[in-house]
């Protein structure tokens, strides 16, 4: 049996969804088990007509173009038109009424943006019946995917394998799953973040004790860098857990960071695929590589990120002062990516956000507190850096190269990565001179 993720693009009109139901049709010997996305665009779509019903705007027009997307999938399809109305009209409905109480919680929002994901797993499921493949519709909540009560960033609960395993035994032919939500205890609708769609495959590949994880996607696989940034970006046969979660944390756009954790724990290979060329090998992710395949393997980044520079001098010579500052930005769900210590001072990276700001007031009680934004995080990942003894020259010596100020250096403590931080401006120089230095020779 294999998991097949499908993201917005691969989904997103008549003939990408034709492309992947001869995906889907062509696997139907290995047990597929479909993860889908939203249409393409609907998910941000979603988000604004939330925005402009909240502004007293007007979220009907926004509203009218997303129901005509649908509708003209389902037209070209040959499929009935009306397949999803009542979903549209529940959701006009929902927006109906924020607008009215101009509020919008949480719950209600995960709830609002989770019709993206039910409307094309809806459409799917019926192209893939018209083409003659037994297909079935899901929402991930009717066939075990039961979350904590975080809303827009909610896990699956300890006992997900079981609920999992036991309401799939009843679905008919392919189960076409919605990926990114599910429902709390409470029968509330929840999101697993943006990008969550991968990490729903994940939990239920893991669940179901999978062959493999297939992310189907629009580009060949994961590269050596961004190709938006880097002309002669590679791509990457096969990667490590390790590097792979490296990667997707420190800004990698290809699978979400909390993919590899299912993975990881039942040891299912993750392989990226692109559906406009289904028949290229991909990248596999696996959890052991052989000495061969040990190397830099990718240079990362993440863009406009926020350095948060702390000093207490009191603090000298006192515990304490590491764990008083976790604590305030634990208490605010505020998530730290790198961090460098001294005994009176702490600098760290995080993503902007209205939370920070109150991170910190709380600090600056304690402390002197400093923030420098329009920053850019990049990160050389490769299992070989602990090895190669002159790795870390070579990577300074380019910063020494280009006279750019390093606002911050981390090595992390999977020593699997290597990771500076620069300004926004410098970034595109830095990303393409390290990778002249490090991948020019490389195999």
């Amino acid at each position: 049996m294999i998991v097949l993720k499908f993201g917005g693009t691969s989904v997103g009109g008549a003939e990408p969804i034709q492309r992947v139901g001869k995906i889907i049709a062509g696997c139907l010997d290995r047990s597929p088990v479909i993860v889908s996305s939203a249409v393409g665009g609907v998910t941000n779509r979603l988000f604004r007509i939330v925005e402009k019903a909240l502004a007293n705007d007007d979220w009907k027009t926004e509203y009218d173009e997303l129901v005509s997307v649908h509708k003209q999938i389902l037209s070209q399809l040959k499929l009935s038109v009306d397949l999803v109305d009542s979903l549209l009209q529940e959701l006009a409905e929902l927006v109906h009424g924020i607008a009215l109480i101009r509020e919008c919680t949480p719950r209600t929002n995960d709830y609002l943006v989770s019709f993206g994901e039910r409307l094309a797993v809806r459409i799917l499921a019926a192209h893939l019946r018209e083409a003659g493949v037994e297909a079935t519709a899901c929402d991930s909540f009717d066939v075990g995917l039961v979350t904590d009560s975080r809303y827009g960033a909610a896990r699956p609960v300890e006992d997900v394998d079981d609920r999992i395993k036991k309401a799939l035994q009843g679905v008919a032919g392919v189960p076409i799953i919605t990926g990114y939500i599910g429902k709390d205890s409470d029968g509330n609708i929840t999101t697993l973040g943006r990008g969550g769609s991968d990490y729903s495959a994940a939990i239920f590949g893991a669940a179901l004790d999978a062959e493999e994880i297939q992310i189907w996607t629009d580009v060949d696989g994961v590269m050596s860098a961004d190709p938006r940034i880097v002309d002669g970006a590679r791509f990457l046969e096969k990667l490590s857990f390790a590097e792979a979660a490296e990667l997707a944390f420190y800004g990698a756009k290809v699978i979400h960071p909390a993919t590899i954790i299912p993975a990881v724990r039942k040891n299912i290979p993750l392989r990226v695929l692109n559906s406009y060329r289904p028949e290229f090998q991909g990248t596999v992710i696996v959890a052991d590589l052989d000495d061969k395949s040990r190397r830099v393997k990718s240079i990362a980044t993440k863009g406009n990120v926020c350095v948060v520079n702390i000093v207490a001098p009191p603090m000298l010579m006192q515990y304490g002062f590491i764990e008083r500052i976790a604590d305030v930005f634990s208490r605010h769900e505020v998530v730290i990516d790198m961090i460098a210590t001294s005994e009176v001072s702490v600098s760290m990276t995080t993503a902007p956000s209205d939370s920070l700001w109150a991170v910190v007031e709380e600090l600056s009680e304690f402390a002197e507190v400093s923030v420098e934004n329009d920053m850019s995080q990049v990160s050389v990942v490769g299992e070989a850096l602990t090895a190669d003894v002159e790795l870390a020259g070579r990577v300074f010596g380019t910063f020494a190269k280009l006279k750019v100020r390093l606002e911050l250096i981390s090595f992390g403590a999977t020593r699997n990565n290597l990771s500076v931080v620069v300004s926004n401006d410098r970034l595109g120089d830095v990303v393409a001179a390290l990778h002249s230095e490090l991948f020019s020779q490389s195999p």
